[in-house]
């Protein structure tokens, strides 16, 4: 389903701008919207960050309702590394809260700026309040389906407590 909608995205939105869609998640929006958190490049390879809405009338429209660069990007705040919440801030010249439809699309996102800024502009960006495991591609984590991550994580713990519980005790 997400491939379809990231196509759609590129084709009508993306496309006519001449930007090349990165990545992009579902965050939450207010009421029955739905809304998209996109990270595109432009033709001059600005990185472009961007709240796109989706509404459903007699045909699909996109509309992009908020929009920032890259470089203006100062940190991203996963709010706590330790729990799975999908709660994270972006800080531009202001703060911006977002509530990611997952905690694993959350760190698909954060994971997605890193990259785009180690290709793009090689600045210090900080993110802080993410556990770096799962930020890393190069981890063992990793996936190309980057909403397992999270899930292989937890089956690996229940597999070794699993193994723990069922070692007799000498």
């Amino acid at each position: 389903m997400s491939s379809l909608v990231k196509e759609d995205l590129a084709k009508r939105l993306f496309g006519p701008r001449r930007l090349r869609l990165h990545e992009f998640i579902e965050v939450e929006g207010s009421g029955a919207e739905r809304c998209y958190l996109c990270a595109a490049v432009t033709k001059s390879e600005e990185v472009e960050i961007c709240m796109v809405k989706h509404f459903r009338d007699r045909e699909e429209k996109y509309e992009v309702v908020e929009k920032w660069f890259l470089k203006d990007l100062e940190m991203i705040d996963g709010k706590e590394a330790d729990t799975d919440n999908p709660y994270f801030d972006m800080h531009f010249h202001k703060v911006y809260s977002m509530e990611a439809y997952s905690c694993a699309s959350k760190y698909t996102f954060a994971r997605t700026l890193s990259n785009l800024n180690e290709m793009y502009l090689k600045k210090d960006l900080k993110i802080v309040n993410f556990d770096s495991t799962y930020l890393n591609d190069d981890s063992i984590w990793s996936s190309n389906n980057r909403d397992c991550l999270v899930l292989m994580r937890i089956c690996f713990y229940a597999s070794n407590l699993l193994c723990l519980s069922l070692c007799p005790l000498s």
